[in-house]
């Protein structure tokens, strides 16, 4: 017992939890915001969010099943759908970071948004059950999103960054069918 509480109160969890609630509030404002604004914001929050979730201690699940999921089909579809109103054309990017790529001649087109949507639903769930205060879930929850982190939304949010890093220092850069090409 005195593992798990050591890891949901350890520091770099607070922060994690802090820096996680700050990403999906913004995300969760993206409607009202012009592309600049947005841009500039989330390449300040992404790298946070990837310096705090890497510095999150190790823990085991206590319990048999996974934690309560917040984030709906909906909820996640709207928030993507918003993101990508306000990227608009320059929503779409190559990515070159991904398995498939290896053995494709074609170029594999990603979208920010729903990256960035993707991210949000592993954060946002974790956030959800710390809110609860529930000990056991919040560890398992932050067992779940660490995993999470290592294996999924870690490498889709350095992906993105670049994407996002061009968006807001190649804002003139022709674009080739509205696929940011590095």
């Amino acid at each position: 017992m005195k593992n798990y509480s050591q890891a949901i109160f350890d520091k770099n969890t607070v922060e994690f939890v802090a820096v996680a609630a700050e990403f999906c509030g913004f995300l969760e404002r993206t409607e009202s915001m012009n592309r600049p604004a947005f841009v500039d914001t989330i390449l300040k929050l992404l790298p946070l969010l990837y310096l705090k979730a890497s510095m999150l201690p190790q823990t085991e699940p206590l319990g048999d099943e996974a934690p309560e999921q917040y984030v709906t089909e909906e909820l996640y579809e709207a928030l993507r759908i918003g993101i990508s109103a306000v990227l608009a054309e320059k929503d779409d990017y190559i990515e070159v970071f991904l398995p498939e790529m290896a053995d494709s001649d074609t170029p594999i087109r990603q979208t920010i948004s729903e990256n960035l949507a993707d991210i949000y639903q592993s954060v946002k769930d974790f956030v959800f059950v710390f809110r609860q205060g529930l000990n056991e879930t919040m560890n398992d929850a932050l067992y779940i999103c660490l995993e999470n982190f290592n294996t999924y939304w870690g490498q889709k949010l350095v992906n993105t960054l670049r994407a996002l890093h061009d968006v807001k220092y190649n804002p003139d850069a022709e674009d080739q069918d509205n696929a940011s090409v590095w």
